[in-house]
This record gives C-alpha cells, structure tokens and sequence, in this order.
C-alpha cells in the first residue's frame, strides 16, 4: 500500500484555494485602500487549513472538491478578518503576524477594523457562489449588480437547503456561540488563575468551533448520512482542541522568526494556556490524546479518509 504524501496533497489544495482567492480578489474595488488592505491580510500566507479541511471533508462524502471551492475559501476571508481584529491594540496588540507587519501596523487601526468587517461579510457572499461548469468567481460588482452575479450555473451541484445550512452553521460557529464568544473569554480570563472548565470553554470556542464547521461544512454539502456527519463532528472538534494546545505549546518553545509572530505573547499576557494549566508535557499529551481520538473517529470511512487522517497527524506535529 502506497505512503500517503500529506505534504503534495496539502500543497495541491493550497494551490486550489490560493487560485480561487486571487481570481476572486482579482478585480480592484472602491475604495481602493480598503481593498488593498482586504488583500494584504488574505496573501499574507497562511497554510489554509479551514478550507482544506472542508475539501477533504467532501472528498471523504465522495464529493469533487472544486465544486465547493467558494464555500471552502469563505473560510479563510473569516479566519483572516478574525486575524486582523485578534492582533488589534484593543485586543492581542501584535505587530507581526505571519512574519509581516500586522494590518494596523500598515494601514491604521480604523482601515484595519473595516478590512475585518469586510472579509467576514463578504465571506457570506461568496458561500452563495455556485460551481459546476463555470470555474470563475464573480468580480467585486457594485451591489445593484452583486445579487445577479452570484457565479455558476445552472446545473448546481449543491442543494439550496444544504447552502442555508452551512451559512446557518457557520455563523453559529463564528459568532458570540464560537469563536466570538471564545475570544471574549479569552480577553476575559487575562491575569485569572487557570481554570480547566475555562481554559477548555475558551479552546473549543475560540478555535475548535470554526476548524470543526469546516469538517461539518464538507459532509453537508455532500449531503452525507448522519453517523458520517456525527463521525466527523468528533474528528473536527478533537483535531480543532489540539490545534490551539500545539499553538500555546509552541508559543512557548518556538522563536518569533519560526513562529511568524511574538512568541511568548500568552505568558506576556497572561493568557489562560494549556502549558499554564497542565504544563508542556501535559498539555503535549493531551493534544496526542485528542489526534488519536479524532483518527478512531473515522473508522466509519476507508481509504477516502485517508487526507483527514494525515490532516491530523500533521496539525499535531507542525512547527509553526
């Protein structure tokens, strides 16, 4: 049986995304300085994690991949605006992200906070955008134009209910019952004594929610049987909670160059952590503990799942 090769697959879907994206911001819009500012923040780099987990997801359910690309790429426009806003003087006050100066740090504070708004609105657009035989996003209309130019074409392949759930679930998951909600208690629980029941509230909410609606989003659209979705549910959740345990992890471990950001910012600010409750090498167990969970998770699946596997495997032994 051949080795599975995470690193070629992921740079493939990479490539995918990061087109959709370039063709999508491809048009320059009115005001030109907040579109500028859109696009810094979405090219900064990034791995695309959110929206290649949804495309595994649908592969997994049997699906095409490009056939949901918008949905999946809407994502990332909602994990790079909640970026942008994270790294704000009012909230994390980062100067670097990505290895690049942040959004505020390039173009003020208030275009910053409105290309944060931006991306999270047009996120919702674009997950109306429909492909079968049309691979081109539409252009950034004027909206007397935007409703009409919603992409595709007649033969789509995704249905309109499992278009309004997705949206449905993803603003559930992005909002004050997500990754909002997450992130207040996050700023909540500064200078606190670390609490267990808190510190997991904050991971699942602030992180997990969005990584585990990018697993859910590509079951739905592949309109899967329910015990696939619930199977699913469990891998994202899981791989989701060790995602943000490797990041506080290597936040301590890891140096500025390699991270791309400051590293040390959790202990500066005196963040609620898993190396702050359990230490490195408990809160190191807990994220393998969480993967092994996720990759029993899909048992239900055979070789179709072989991605989401790997997936796993790779968020836990990544570097940065």
């Amino acid at each position: 049986m051949a080795i599975f090769d995470i690193k070629t697959y992921l740079q493939q879907k990479q490539e995918l995304v990061n087109s959709y994206l370039k063709s999508y911001f491809d048009a320059q819009s009115s005001p030109s300085a907040l579109h500028e500012a859109m696009r810094y923040s979405i090219f900064a780099g990034g791995k695309r994690i959110r929206p290649i987990l949804t495309l595994a997801s649908y592969e997994a359910c049997g699906g095409n991949p490009e056939d949901i690309l918008p949905q999946a790429t809407a994502l990332e426009l909602i994990h790079t605006y909640s970026l942008i806003h994270d790294d704000l003087p009012s909230m994390d006050n980062d100067e670097l992200r990505r290895g690049k100066p942040t959004s505020h740090k390039v173009f003020g504070e208030a275009m910053a906070i409105l290309a944060g708004d931006a991306l999270l609105t047009e996120a919702f657009f674009m997950m109306t955008n429909t492909i079968s035989k049309e691979t081109s996003p539409p252009s950034n209309p004027p909206p007397s134009r935007g409703r009409d130019r919603v992409g595709g074409s007649s033969d789509m392949k995704i249905k309109p209910s499992s278009l309004v759930k997705i949206m449905r679930e993803v603003a559930l998951s992005a909002g004050v019952n997500g990754m909002v909600g997450g992130q207040a208690q996050d700023i909540l629980s500064e200078n606190t004594k670390p609490d267990r029941d808190t510190l997991e509230f904050i991971h699942l909410h602030k992180t997990a929610a969005l990584i585990t609606v990018s697993v859910r989003m590509g079951a739905i659209l592949a309109n899967v049987i329910k015990t696939k979705l619930k199977a699913l549910s469990k891998y994202g959740e899981n791989i989701g909670l060790a995602f943000q345990i490797v990041d506080d992890i290597l936040d301590v471990e890891e140096t500025t160059e390699d991270l791309g950001k400051t590293a040390g910012s959790d202990i500066n600010k005196k963040k609620m952590t898993y190396p702050s409750l359990f230490g490195i090498e408990g809160a190191r167990q807990k994220a393998k503990d969480l993967i092994t969970m996720a990759i029993n998770s899909l048992k239900i699946f055979s070789s179709e799942a072989e991605p989401l596997r790997n997936i796993a495997i790779y968020l836990i032994e990544r570097k940065a």
